[in-house]
């Protein structure tokens, strides 16, 4: 199956001489078709260069993006695209509906259903109003409506929720996901907001230093770094058979221990005698696997 974006030992670098700054150094991805892709990294990683190369609006120093299967600025292929790659401005004295009217009319789309695009962003109420009133995350809202409205086939999303409040994220994440799930959108986007990440995207990239320093699904990367708590008596016992996988916290005891290895540990316990009170995973979350990338890709 065609990948949604893929880029192939792509490097851009800005400037000349003793100032120039690479963005992307030898980089190279596959981002699937289907779901949610995030692109994670601290600022200067190279996520917006990537996007930007991708759509067309800048060009490689060397290497090749595609999109869609298509080169990159490729006019078919960015037609089956929508983007919010930065804050949207929009004509100040139009309504956020006369805006999608008359995008939607550039774009040729025949039946744009501008009422339904407000509704699904959480701007009906507004949709009557001057976009010059709106606050940052109405116009990131609006920018959606706008990426969205040509019913593409894939989306591209940088910082989406940026200016939102906890409501307002909690919204876009729902969209982000019902896009996927429903709708059938590719969705590409990058984020700071870890927690989110996790909660809506399937796969996830690091970057660092214009490179990629990991990847691989949600699940993969937040099972790598949990633990089985156990509360169990007698304490010392559990301690006793696991050895070095085993630590203290309070009352209970962490088991560096995978999900596959864990029955056999729980029969383990069983056997000599135990009482296993509770047995839950903790840890597993994605802001530790990304720092756990980010320090090994500053150590290289």
């Amino acid at each position: 199956m065609t990948t949604a974006l893929q880029a192939i030992g792509l490097t851009k670098t800005f400037g000349s001489s003793g100032g120039a700054v690479q963005a992307l150094d030898h980089f190279s991805l596959d981002i699937p078709r289907g779901g949610v892709f995030g692109v994670l990294g601290p600022n200067g990683a190279g996520k917006s260069t990537l996007f930007r190369l991708a759509l067309g609006l800048i060009r490689p120093t060397n290497g090749e993006v595609r999109l869609l299967g298509a080169p990159a600025g490729d006019v078919g292929a960015l037609r089956r695209i929508g983007s919010v790659i930065e804050t949207p401005r929009f004509h100040p004295y139009l309504t956020a509906r006369e805006t999608l009217v008359m995008l939607s009319t550039l774009s040729g789309v025949k039946d744009p259903q501008v009422g339904v695009w407000l509704e699904r962003v959480g701007l009906a109420e507004a949709a009557d109003r001057r976009t010059k009133g709106f606050s940052v995350g109405m116009k990131q809202r609006l920018g959606l409506a706008a990426a969205l409205i040509t019913r593409p086939e894939a989306v591209i999303l940088d910082e989406p929720t940026s200016g939102m409040d906890p409501a307002g994220i909690i919204e876009i994440r729902d969209l982000i996901r019902q896009l996927a799930d429903k709708d059938g959108v590719t969705v590409i986007l990058a984020s700071h907001q870890l927690d989110e990440v996790q909660r809506v995207c399937d796969r996830v990239a690091f970057l660092a230093k214009g490179k990629v320093i990991g990847s691989g699904s949600v699940a993969e990367m937040t099972s790598s770094n949990e633990k089985l708590r156990l509360l169990a008596t007698p304490q010392a016992t559990v301690l006793e058979i696991l050895g070095a996988r085993g630590q203290v916290d309070e009352d209970a005891v962490l088991a560096d221990v995978t999900r596959a290895q864990a029955p056999d540990l729980i029969r383990a316990l069983a056997h000599k005698g135990v009482d296993v009170v509770e047995a839950r995973w903790v840890g597993g979350d994605l802001e530790r696997a990304y720092f756990f990338h980010m320090d090994a890709g500053h150590a290289d």
